[in-house]
């Protein structure tokens, strides 16, 4: 099957149809039990789907708003809405590109609301504990959050340490974040982890350095969405999307529908067979000594980042 017959007049997923709600239940629109059926009939969905949600002030501009933190508002109700989506069409992990450490060359205003739209988000997701408990959602926060206030790093370490042990499916904010920073703090933990003789630097290979990378714990990213038309990544998961199907869309964030999810899906679908071969070739190169100092060094490198976390909630 090559290509999906059906209407998709009627289409639901319009900005005024969301609620700012973390948990709001976004269902499919009428015909996106078919096109989930026709995609699995295809073959397989991808399970680990990361998007940069591009487009958000252009979206105020169009819409005469008075100020873009206006459309980025919009954006976080169009995040709400994809990641139930992508519950529904099996997508078990989901990373998006909240803010870049380039966002701080922005305006001191549009900085420190979206700083405090965050600490509001976030504030709400913690008020919604019986919801996160329901879908047994993991939140995972990547990214330089020594840059974030102390109130966000809070919000964040709060939500972090709630969630842990959830597993029915994983979101990864990215605040604060750019890949070339990512590997940077990567290398900076082996260098400690060097110096304390936790492993040698024959240790040092390309899984350890994956595995102390803000992913470490993550799936391979299957597909890579960006919206807006802008086609490059800027320094988002440089290294975790070498071998990713990369779907550029024209639509604005806040107007990106499920017509927009079906149709990355399905490329990704007609792309993923050659992806994969690409990926086992570069998986017989890749040396995966498992080590047991290595693996200690790892157990000591997320005891570390757990006690931070709990030594922050503990300050007064």
């Amino acid at each position: 099957m090559d290509e999906f017959h059906g209407s998709i007049d009627g289409e639901e997923g319009r900005i005024d149809d969301i609620k700012p709600e973390w948990f709001s239940n976004h269902h499919i629109p009428w015909w996106g039990c078919m096109a989930k059926r026709w995609l699995q009939l295809n073959g397989a969905l991808p399970k680990h789907v990361a998007f940069i949600m591009d487009g958000n002030r252009r979206f105020a501009r169009n819409h005469n708003y008075e100020t873009v933190i206006e459309g980025h508002s919009q954006g976080f109700a169009k995040l709400t809405q994809v990641l139930d989506w992508c519950r529904e069409l099996n997508v078990r992990e989901v990373t998006v590109y909240a803010f870049s450490i380039e966002n701080f060359k922005r305006s001191n205003d549009e900085i420190s609301s979206l700083m405090e739209m965050a600490e509001k988000k976030f504030e709400l997701l913690l008020e919604e504990r019986p919801a996160l408990a329901e879908h047994q959602i993991h939140f995972r926060f990547f990214g330089n959050l020594a840059l974030l206030s102390i109130k966000l790093q809070k919000l964040i370490a709060e939500i972090e340490l709630f969630t842990k042990d959830f597993d029915q499916g994983f979101v990864n904010i990215c605040l604060a974040y750019t890949s070339q920073d990512e590997i940077v703090r990567a290398m900076e933990y082996i260098r400690k982890g060097v110096k304390l003789n936790l492993i040698e630097e024959n240790d040092v290979n390309e899984w350890l350095i994956s595995k102390c990378l803000d992913t470490k714990n993550s799936m391979d990213i299957d597909l890579l969405i960006r919206t807006s038309g802008e086609q490059r990544i800027s320094d988002f998961l440089l290294w975790q999307c070498s071998n990713c199907y990369i779907h550029f869309d024209e639509v604005l964030w806040p107007d990106f529908t499920f017509k927009n999810i079906f149709e990355a899906f399905r490329a990704f679908q007609k792309k993923r067979r050659p992806i994969q071969r690409l990926s086992s070739m570069l998986e017989e190169k890749v040396c995966d000594e498992k080590t047991a100092k290595a693996q200690k060094f790892l157990k000591w490198m997320e005891d570390d980042r757990l006690n931070r976390m709990i030594s922050l909630l503990e300050e007064k």
